[in-house]
């Protein structure tokens, strides 16, 4: 389903795109596959623990929020939804950063995937699994655009296109009562290290 956003902006989202069957392998074998970790991040002066753990994979090296990732081999179950996403989305992304929420207390503030080594405009997908999370999604200056507010659900898949990343922000909120726990993939097309 595309959902056309202002100024050259869009949101295609397929909430089935893996089967519950799939979406279930993959959740259990991205927590085993991937080395989890949780960062020290500076959030307004302060050096805090990330609200999540993450994992990532990658040919080149990744820098956002003042993290430097360094380059690190695809696992077999990232590398094959890698090779799908592509596919479905005929972009060549060869990058994956991986969030772990353990329930609805982590969370990911609003921030736009605009560093300069994904280049102008940059296409975006996530895959999410496990528990179904709100990810916000708001303009990033007040003048009459709208707010996307779209549960992500166990296999569902969201690509971000367009001018999003330079006219949009995203986010996951925190979720009081959300229990289970939620992996998203976030794929994306590295021009260069950072």
């Amino acid at each position: 389903m595309r959902i056309p956003l202002a100024s050259g902006a869009w949101l295609d989202y397929d909430a089935t795109w893996l089967s519950p069957d799939e979406a279930d392998e993959a959740l259990s074998a991205l927590r085993d596959e991937l080395t989890w970790e949780q960062r020290e991040i500076v959030l307004f002066g302060r050096r805090i623990l990330q609200p999540r753990f993450i994992a990532w994979a990658g040919d080149l090296g990744y820098r956002y929020s003042g993290q430097t990732l360094e380059p690190r081999a695809f696992t077999p179950t990232a590398g094959r939804l890698l090779a799908r996403v592509r596919v479905q989305v005929g972009a060549s992304f060869n990058h994956v950063l991986a969030n772990r929420y353990r329930s609805g207390d982590d969370s990911m503030g609003l921030h736009a995937d605009d560093e300069p080594e994904l280049g102008p405009d940059p296409l975006v997908a996530i895959v999410s699994l496990g528990a179904a999370r709100r990810l916000v999604v708001k303009p990033r200056r007040k003048e009459g655009h709208e707010r996307q507010d779209l549960e992500l659900g166990h296999g569902a898949l969201l690509v971000m296109g367009g001018t999003c990343q330079r006219h949009y922000v995203h986010g996951v909120p925190r979720q009081a009562g959300t229990k289970g726990e939620r992996i998203s993939l976030t794929f994306r097309r590295l021009l260069r290290a950072p």
